[in-house]
């Protein structure tokens, strides 16, 4: 008995260990990700002057995106307003010229996201002498936006699947049992503009975004441009919540909210792939970060939980709740609010339960009424795997399987990836769970504020989740860009960013492998010039007055 007991004791003290209830909050290293930031003076007329060029800087590269998605972009095989036109049809002719200006134009967006940093961040490891006001930054971000708001969509085709889907459920049809080529017919437009691969698909995507998809539908019938663009209405919609959250949810955690919105919201992947390539994960974004401000205005409230805390944080509920109708992931944000709440009513095992509860019971409300009353009912959660079949070079459990299915066929074994694929996927998850569940524990016993603990969860979901496509890797950074201030973070996401934007090609066209050698070639040499004429305009090294390497953080705050 005694052997027995002490091995009990042994393995509660790990999974204590484990989970981080016995880790000492100075000790806790994902903590060491977040440092206060401080107020600092605007800019002066020099960093005006040169705010102006890389506003201008990035917009001359939106708009060459812009154009050259006439050519190049995910243009629909039907109803292409270019095609046949003389002067715009031309770009469509000439896919190398196009593609070099699309390459020139993400260069330049990329560049001038980066020397924006240094009015926002500063330098690596340093901080900014004085920083640029938030009406600078919301005008800086609205000139990039606008180009890609109105240009043929890029780097993706998902739209046109948004599309056929809503179709679908428009004629009474279940998308989630039957795909376009079975809902439509092989031979209707929408089902034409859908890539090959998700043509015989159900849709994946939760009741809430297929509802207002069939909105869009019975608004726009078989008109593919005036569906793409109103599509694109609802990705603006969901970029400027998460605009309108990300300062608040930063100032709450002492970040300033120039830096949050300059590394959540201006970065180039919410560019190129939120607005430029029209996904959804836009909406959900922008609802789970309202949703959650909404919910720790109430809980970080220092106020008596009256009526109007349960307001606040009920509406909340409701609000990521229904995020997690347009894509099932965003409910996770709901599981941190939830321990911050149980932190605020005394950490117990109790008040969990009591949190849990209270949360859990609006948010089943929340997604029973909307499969009610869209009348799509419950076939998502059927079909949230769909995607699996894609196998990404992002994912590292997909990377590992390929490998070692590869390995395999080299040693003459045979190719074995799929029931390699079958073990490292469910091996990830629950990898990821374990993570996830040690981000809840830090969060309710106040280690780490909820908003930095869900970007690490979800920075560890996407990291080990089977199919990881560019635009993922938003989940973690847009939460994190309002708590993490670190360099650890800040390098590495600034590093993938800028590098995922720029080695993506666009989807429009079938191109040759010279053809994109000759446009990687004009871009080098176009960014050398460009960086040569403009290198005492811009600020491409570290100038005097810029940033500094250190300076005494005077905490932002934040009045409920």
């Amino acid at each position: 008995m005694a052997v027995l007991d002490g091995a009990w004791r042994t393995t509660l003290a790990f999974g204590r260990r484990a989970l981080g209830l016995e880790v000492p909050a100075a000790d806790h290293s994902i903590a060491e990700l977040h440092r206060d930031e401080s107020e600092l003076p605007g800019l002066n007329r020099k960093d005006l002057t040169q705010l102006d060029r890389i506003r201008l800087m990035g917009a001359t590269g939106t708009v060459l995106m812009a154009i050259s998605a006439l050519g190049i972009g995910a243009q629909p095989v039907h109803q292409n307003p270019t095609s046949g036109v003389r002067v715009l049809g031309i770009f469509a002719r000439a896919h190398t010229g196009s593609l070099a200006m699309c390459m020139v134009g993400t260069v330049l967006v990329v560049l001038g996201w980066l020397l924006l940093g240094r009015f926002a961040v500063g330098g690596i490891g340093g901080a900014p002498l004085r920083r640029l006001t938030r009406s600078q930054m919301d005008r800086t971000l609205l000139l990039w936006i606008v180009p890609l708001s109105v240009a043929p969509p890029l780097f993706s085709n998902d739209v046109y699947s948004y599309l056929a889907q809503s179709e679908i459920a428009a004629r009474g049809i279940d998308p989630y049992v039957e795909g376009p080529v079975a809902g439509l017919g092989i031979d209707n437009v929408l089902t034409n503009n859908v890539p090959t691969i998700w043509r015989d698909t159900p849709a994946p995507y939760g009741p809430l975004f297929l509802w207002l998809g069939r909105g869009i539908a019975e608004l726009t019938g078989d008109n593919i441009i005036a569906g793409v663009w109103v599509h694109r209405i609802l990705a603006l919609v969901g970029v400027a919540l998460f605009v309108w959250a990300l300062p608040r949810l930063s100032a709450r955690c002492g970040v300033a909210p120039v830096s949050a919105l300059w590394l959540g919201a201006a970065n180039p992947l919410v560019l190129f792939h939120l607005v430029g390539g029209v996904h959804n994960d836009a909406l959900m974004l922008g609802l789970m970060l309202a949703g959650m401000e909404l919910c720790l205005r109430a809980i970080e409230d220092t106020r008596p939980f009256d009526r109007r805390a349960y307001a606040l944080l009920i509406g909340g509920a409701v609000v990521i709740t229904l995020s997690s109708s347009v894509k099932l992931v965003s409910i996770l944000a709901l599981g941190f609010v939830g321990m911050a709440l149980a932190r605020r009513w005394g950490a117990t095992l109790a008040s969990v339960a009591k949190s849990a509860a209270l949360l859990g019971v609006f948010a089943i409300a929340t997604t029973l009424l909307v499969s009610w009353i869209s009348g799509l009912g419950f076939g998502w959660i059927y079909t949230l795997n769909t995607a699996s079949v894609v196998r990404s070079w992002m994912s590292i459990p997909t990377v590992l399987g390929i490998i070692t299915g590869f390995g395999g066929v080299l040693l003459g074994l045979g190719d074995h990836t799929t029931a390699l694929l079958s073990i490292t996927r469910p091996i990830a998850a629950v990898v990821a769970a374990f993570f996830i569940v040690r981000m809840l524990v830090a969060t309710g016993t106040g280690r780490l504020h909820a908003v930095g603990a869900l970007g690490v969860a979800f920075g560890a979901l996407v990291l080990l989740f089977p199919v990881v496509q560019p635009w993922y890797l938003l989940w973690p950074i847009v939460p994190l860009a309002a708590w993490a201030t670190r360099p650890t973070f800040r390098v590495p996401a600034v590093a993938f960013s800028a590098v995922v934007s720029v080695i993506l090609m666009p989807r429009g066209a079938n191109l040759e492998v010279f053809q994109i050698v000759g446009a990687a070639v004009a871009t080098v040499i176009v960014t050398a010039l460009f960086i040569v004429l403009t290198r005492h305009s811009l600020p491409w090294r570290g100038q005097e007055g810029v940033s500094a390497p250190s300076q005494t953080p005077t905490s932002y705050g934040v009045t409920p």
